[in-house]
């Protein structure tokens, strides 16, 4: 069970890195160097919506990324605009910018044409599904580990 398990905790971290070659490679293909493939995860997890930068870094998981620098340059850049919340003065209020959900659009195709390419390569739906749902528990089971270690 042990080299399994390790094993699957070096795939996790090897796919993350390369999704986000992925991403860098397209950003080159449409020539744009005024964004980073982490910056394009952001956007892709605010997508239509607006919220704080708290449940942004919540939904999403950004290795070896310094969040409140993204959003900076995502701000800086055009990309997302930020208020304060209305609740909390505390705390901002993000948005994608026209500039932003056209960049989350461009995202959205390089997905559909992986979803397209991901059919012709032998990885059928239920094989993505059972993954899914393993990723999950591990996902539960890591929680639950951190919530053990932060109440003791």
């Amino acid at each position: 069970m042990r080299p399994r398990y390790l094993k699957t905790i070096k795939l996790i971290e090897r796919l993350h890195r390369q999704f986000l070659e992925v991403i860098k490679i397209e950003l080159e293909r449409h020539k744009l160097n005024d964004i980073s493939n982490i910056q394009s995860l952001i956007i892709m997890n605010i997508a239509h919506e607006e919220l704080t930068v708290g449940e942004l870094t919540h939904r999403g998981y950004y290795l070896g990324s310094n969040v409140s620098y993204n959003m900076m340059k995502l701000v800086e850049n055009g990309y997302i605009l930020h208020k304060r919340s209305k609740n909390d003065k505390r705390s901002f209020k993000i948005k994608l910018t026209e500039k932003g959900l056209h960049h989350f659009r461009l995202m959205n195709e390089m997905i559909n044409f992986h979803i397209n390419d991901i059919l012709e390569h032998d990885i059928v739906k239920d094989e993505l599904e059972s993954l899914n749902s393993s990723l999950e528990k591990l996902d539960g089971f890591w929680t639950e580990l951190i919530r053990f270690s932060l109440h003791r």
